[in-house]
C-alpha cells in the first residue's frame, strides 16, 4: 500500500506539472525574464502550491498522530541557516534560472521526449552524487590539530 500511495502521490504531482506548464522550461525561463517577456504565471501555480500545502498539513497533522503508513512523520529538526542550505539554494535558483527545470518540473517532463529534459537529469544526478561524495569526504576528513 505504500508504494500505491507513493506512486499516486507522485502521478497527481506529474500531472499538475504538466496542467501548470511547468515542464515547460520556456515558461519558466520566461518568468525571470522581467525585461523582457515575462510570464508571471508561476506566481500563481507557487501561491496555489503554498496555499494546498498550508491546509494540508493542517489537516494531515490536526487530525493523524502519525502517517498511515509509517510509525511517524519524518519533518526537518534543523531550524538554523548554513553554508550548505544557502549556497545549495543559490546553486538550485542559478540552475533553475538557467536551464529553465527544476527536479520536480524535469522528471515529469520525461515523458515528453524532449532531448533537452535527459540531458538535464542526467546531469542533476551526477551533481546528486558529487555533491554527496564530497560531503562525505568533509565529514570522513579527520580534523587537524
Amino acid at each position: 500500500m505504500h508504494i500505491v500511495s507513493a506512486l499516486l502521490i507522485g502521478a497527481v504531482f506529474g500531472l499538475g506539472i504538466a496542467i501548470s506548464g511547468m515542464a515547460n522550461p520556456a515558461k519558466v525561463i520566461n518568468f525571470f525574464d522581467v525585461a523582457g517577456t515575462w510570464d508571471p504565471s508561476l506566481i500563481f501555480v507557487m501561491g496555489g502550491a503554498l496555499v494546498t500545502t498550508a491546509i494540508g498539513y493542517r489537516i494531515v497533522f490536526g487530525a493523524r498522530a502519525q502517517p498511515l503508513f509509517a510509525k511517524s512523520y519524518s519533518l526537518p529538526t534543523r531550524t538554523d541557516l548554513d553554508v550548505r542550505l544557502i549556497g545549495g539554494s543559490a546553486l538550485f535558483g542559478v540552475g533553475w534560472g538557467i536551464s529553465g527545470f527544476c527536479p520536480g518540473g524535469a522528471i515529469p517532463a520525461l515523458g515528453l521526449g524532449q532531448p533537452a529534459v535527459p540531458v538535464f537529469v542526467i546531469a542533476m544526478a551526477a551533481g546528486i552524487v558529487l555533491a554527496r561524495t564530497a560531503l562525505s569526504a568533509m565529514i570522513d576528513k579527520p580534523a587537524s590539530a
